[in-house]
């Protein structure tokens, strides 16, 4: 269920600089945040916490501003991507590339580590309406691997922005009969939506890689494509990639991970979710082992139990237990929902 970040009035609307993130400083990141002076001053904020993502709902019944500079920004090194979704009135985002203008129905994005201001302002019946989830940037690499422009807004007839906005909502607006896992599972589609709209429009153009960028996206397809070949090498990924192997342990290092830790972390990340999926009789541990790249089950076994702190074997039994008990909480809402539905016809 939502929680309420911050409600603010005439009583308190001075103070919305330090109650805007949260009662910990937790949420947002650094910024100057200002409310406009007026006869109603109504700004409530309601958030759902889905995985390392938050959903924010907010409406205002008067004007607010929003500015993060690169003083704030090397205070607060928060790396999040804010997707906006405007419902009324209209933002203004000023940003290093220029200003756009998101209007009710339209779709912008920001980013934390770079400088940009908004402007919020209400409709002909005083009112502002927004929804925008803050992802980790991280987290949306896994969809976007490129950097994409920071400001820009997308007009609302983009089919594909608005399905995203209602499965977000939907998200929201639900009081608990969804698990969490099915929650962080219509979030991350929603993002992979909104990521497939933001390549298929120039407007959206992502950011012109450099070719240390491109030579880095070369290696890390070949090795996603190589990962279930136990002999894959620094020699045999940088002859692949036409680079010598000290080129590509540089890239490898401003990527921040070492080549051996790379492989090993895509090898038992893959497993991991495979052994979550999947049932003895479905695939042997041992199979599972071979075909992410590892020489020996015993080698795979000994790897997964130091990452996971469970063998194998006990965390797929773990796994299913929590599907079970997933699912045998699912009937018993189906049996309270079709009930209650049962209950209401025949009165």
């Amino acid at each position: 269920m939502s929680e309420t970040l911050f409600v603010l009035d005439k009583r308190n609307y001075l103070d919305c600089q330090d109650a805007y993130r949260g009662d910990n400083q937790q949420e947002y990141y650094l910024g100057e945040y200002s409310i406009d002076s007026g006869s109603v001053i109504d700004v409530r904020a309601e958030k759902k916490a889905v995985g390392s993502c938050s959903i924010i709902h907010i409406t205002s019944k008067t004007r607010q501003s929003f500015m993060r500079s690169w003083s704030h920004i090397r205070e607060d090194a928060t790396d999040v991507i804010v997707l906006w979704f405007v419902k009324r009135g209209r933002m203004r985002i000023s940003h290093q590339s220029g200003t756009s203008v998101a209007e009710a129905g339209d779709f912008a994005i920001t980013k934390s580590m770079t400088p940009f201001s908004i402007d919020c302002q209400t409709d002909d019946e005083s009112v502002h309406e927004v929804l925008h989830v803050i992802v980790p940037a991280h987290l949306l690499r896994r969809f976007i691997p490129q950097e994409v422009k920071s400001g820009f807004a997308v007009p609302g007839t983009g089919r594909a922005f608005s399905i995203a906005e209602r499965m977000l909502t939907d998200v929201f607006a639900d009081d608990g009969e969804l698990s969490e896992h099915v929650q962080q599972l219509l979030v991350e589609s929603a993002l992979q939506v909104v990521a497939e709209a933001v390549k298929d429009r120039e407007d959206c153009t992502l950011v012109r890689q450099s070719l240390p960028d491109k030579r880095l996206q070369e290696v890390l397809r070949y090795i996603d494509i190589h990962l279930s070949d136990p002999s894959l090498s620094t020699a045999a990924v940088a002859e692949a990639c036409g680079i010598s192997q000290r080129y590509l342990s540089f890239l490898l290092k401003q990527n921040g991970t070492p080549f051996s830790d790379l492989v090993w972390d895509k090898r038992l990340k893959i497993a991991k979710r495979w052994l979550a999926s999947s049932r003895p009789n479905e695939v042997s541990i041992a199979e599972i082992a071979f075909r992410v790249g590892f020489k020996s089950p015993a080698h795979f076994s000994r790897m997964f139990k130091r990452v996971n702190d469970l063998g194998p074997r006990e965390y797929r039994a773990a796994c299913l237990e929590n599907q079970a008990l997933q699912m045998e909480n699912l009937s018993e809402v189906s049996r309270e929902y079709y009930a209650g539905g049962a209950s209401s016809t025949l009165q």
